[in-house]
């Protein structure tokens, strides 16, 4: 992995505020195995992608990201704008420390935090595919946006959307279950207009899509 300026963005409420709590000792173990770094913490949604953006024109080679998947899908999207990457010389590590991973899952990325830094300090990188959806967005403009696992809509959103409402004193799993099971009560099938690619329109009721470019 590139060993150029590294920047570590962070969120220090992933994981219900686990992260904030440790990451005094996620950092000074990663300057033990990484050298020095930048650090930017986030206060809210978009920060990430805003400062992955910012970085990388500003002449970061390294990101990495601090935090669950809903993190990493932000810094994902933070190596991009509307021509395409900003960088591609730059690479992506991810500490994986919030609420869900279901990446580490699919990448050959240890839950471990220290055996993930010395991943990324042993040189390691993985290219990847990536997909892209275009949506109207809730103010009625046409929007777009990378995921890296799996983009869904329907009752994955629905859960998503309680999970982020809830406390995750629970733990991730237990959470998700609540999410899950609350939400198969109060959503229903909607109708929707779906093409993928420059394939045919569908008019279709659904509970649920999946785009998955991930395993789990």
């Amino acid at each position: 992995m590139n060993s150029g300026k590294t920047v570590f963005v962070v969120n220090p409420h992933a994981g219900n505020g686990a992260t904030g709590k440790e990451w005094p000792r996620i950092r000074n173990m990663a300057r033990d195995l990484l050298g020095p770094f930048e650090t930017h913490l986030t206060g809210g949604p978009g920060d990430a992608t805003r400062m992955t953006r910012d970085n990388l024109l500003a002449g970061a080679d390294r990101i990495i990201c601090v935090g669950g998947d809903g993190t990493l899908n932000e810094v994902v999207n933070g190596f991009f704008d509307e021509n395409g990457p900003l960088r591609r010389d730059a690479v992506l590590g991810f500490l994986p420390n919030g609420t869900g991973c279901d990446f580490c899952r699919t990448m050959p990325i240890p839950t471990g935090l220290e055996a993930s830094l010395l991943i990324i300090r042993e040189g390691y990188v993985h290219t990847i595919d990536l997909g892209r959806i275009r949506y109207r967005d809730h103010q009625g403009g046409t929007s777009s946006r990378y995921f890296h696992n799996i983009a869904s809509f329907g009752l994955g959103g629905e859960v998503v959307d309680r999970v982020n409402r809830t406390s995750k004193a629970c733990g991730p799993f237990l959470t998700f279950i609540w999410g899950t099971l609350a939400s198969l009560f109060a959503y229903g099938k909607k109708r929707i207009r779906l093409k993928v690619d420059d394939g045919d329109e569908w008019t279709v009721d659904v509970l649920n899509i999946a785009i998955a470019n991930g395993r789990y």
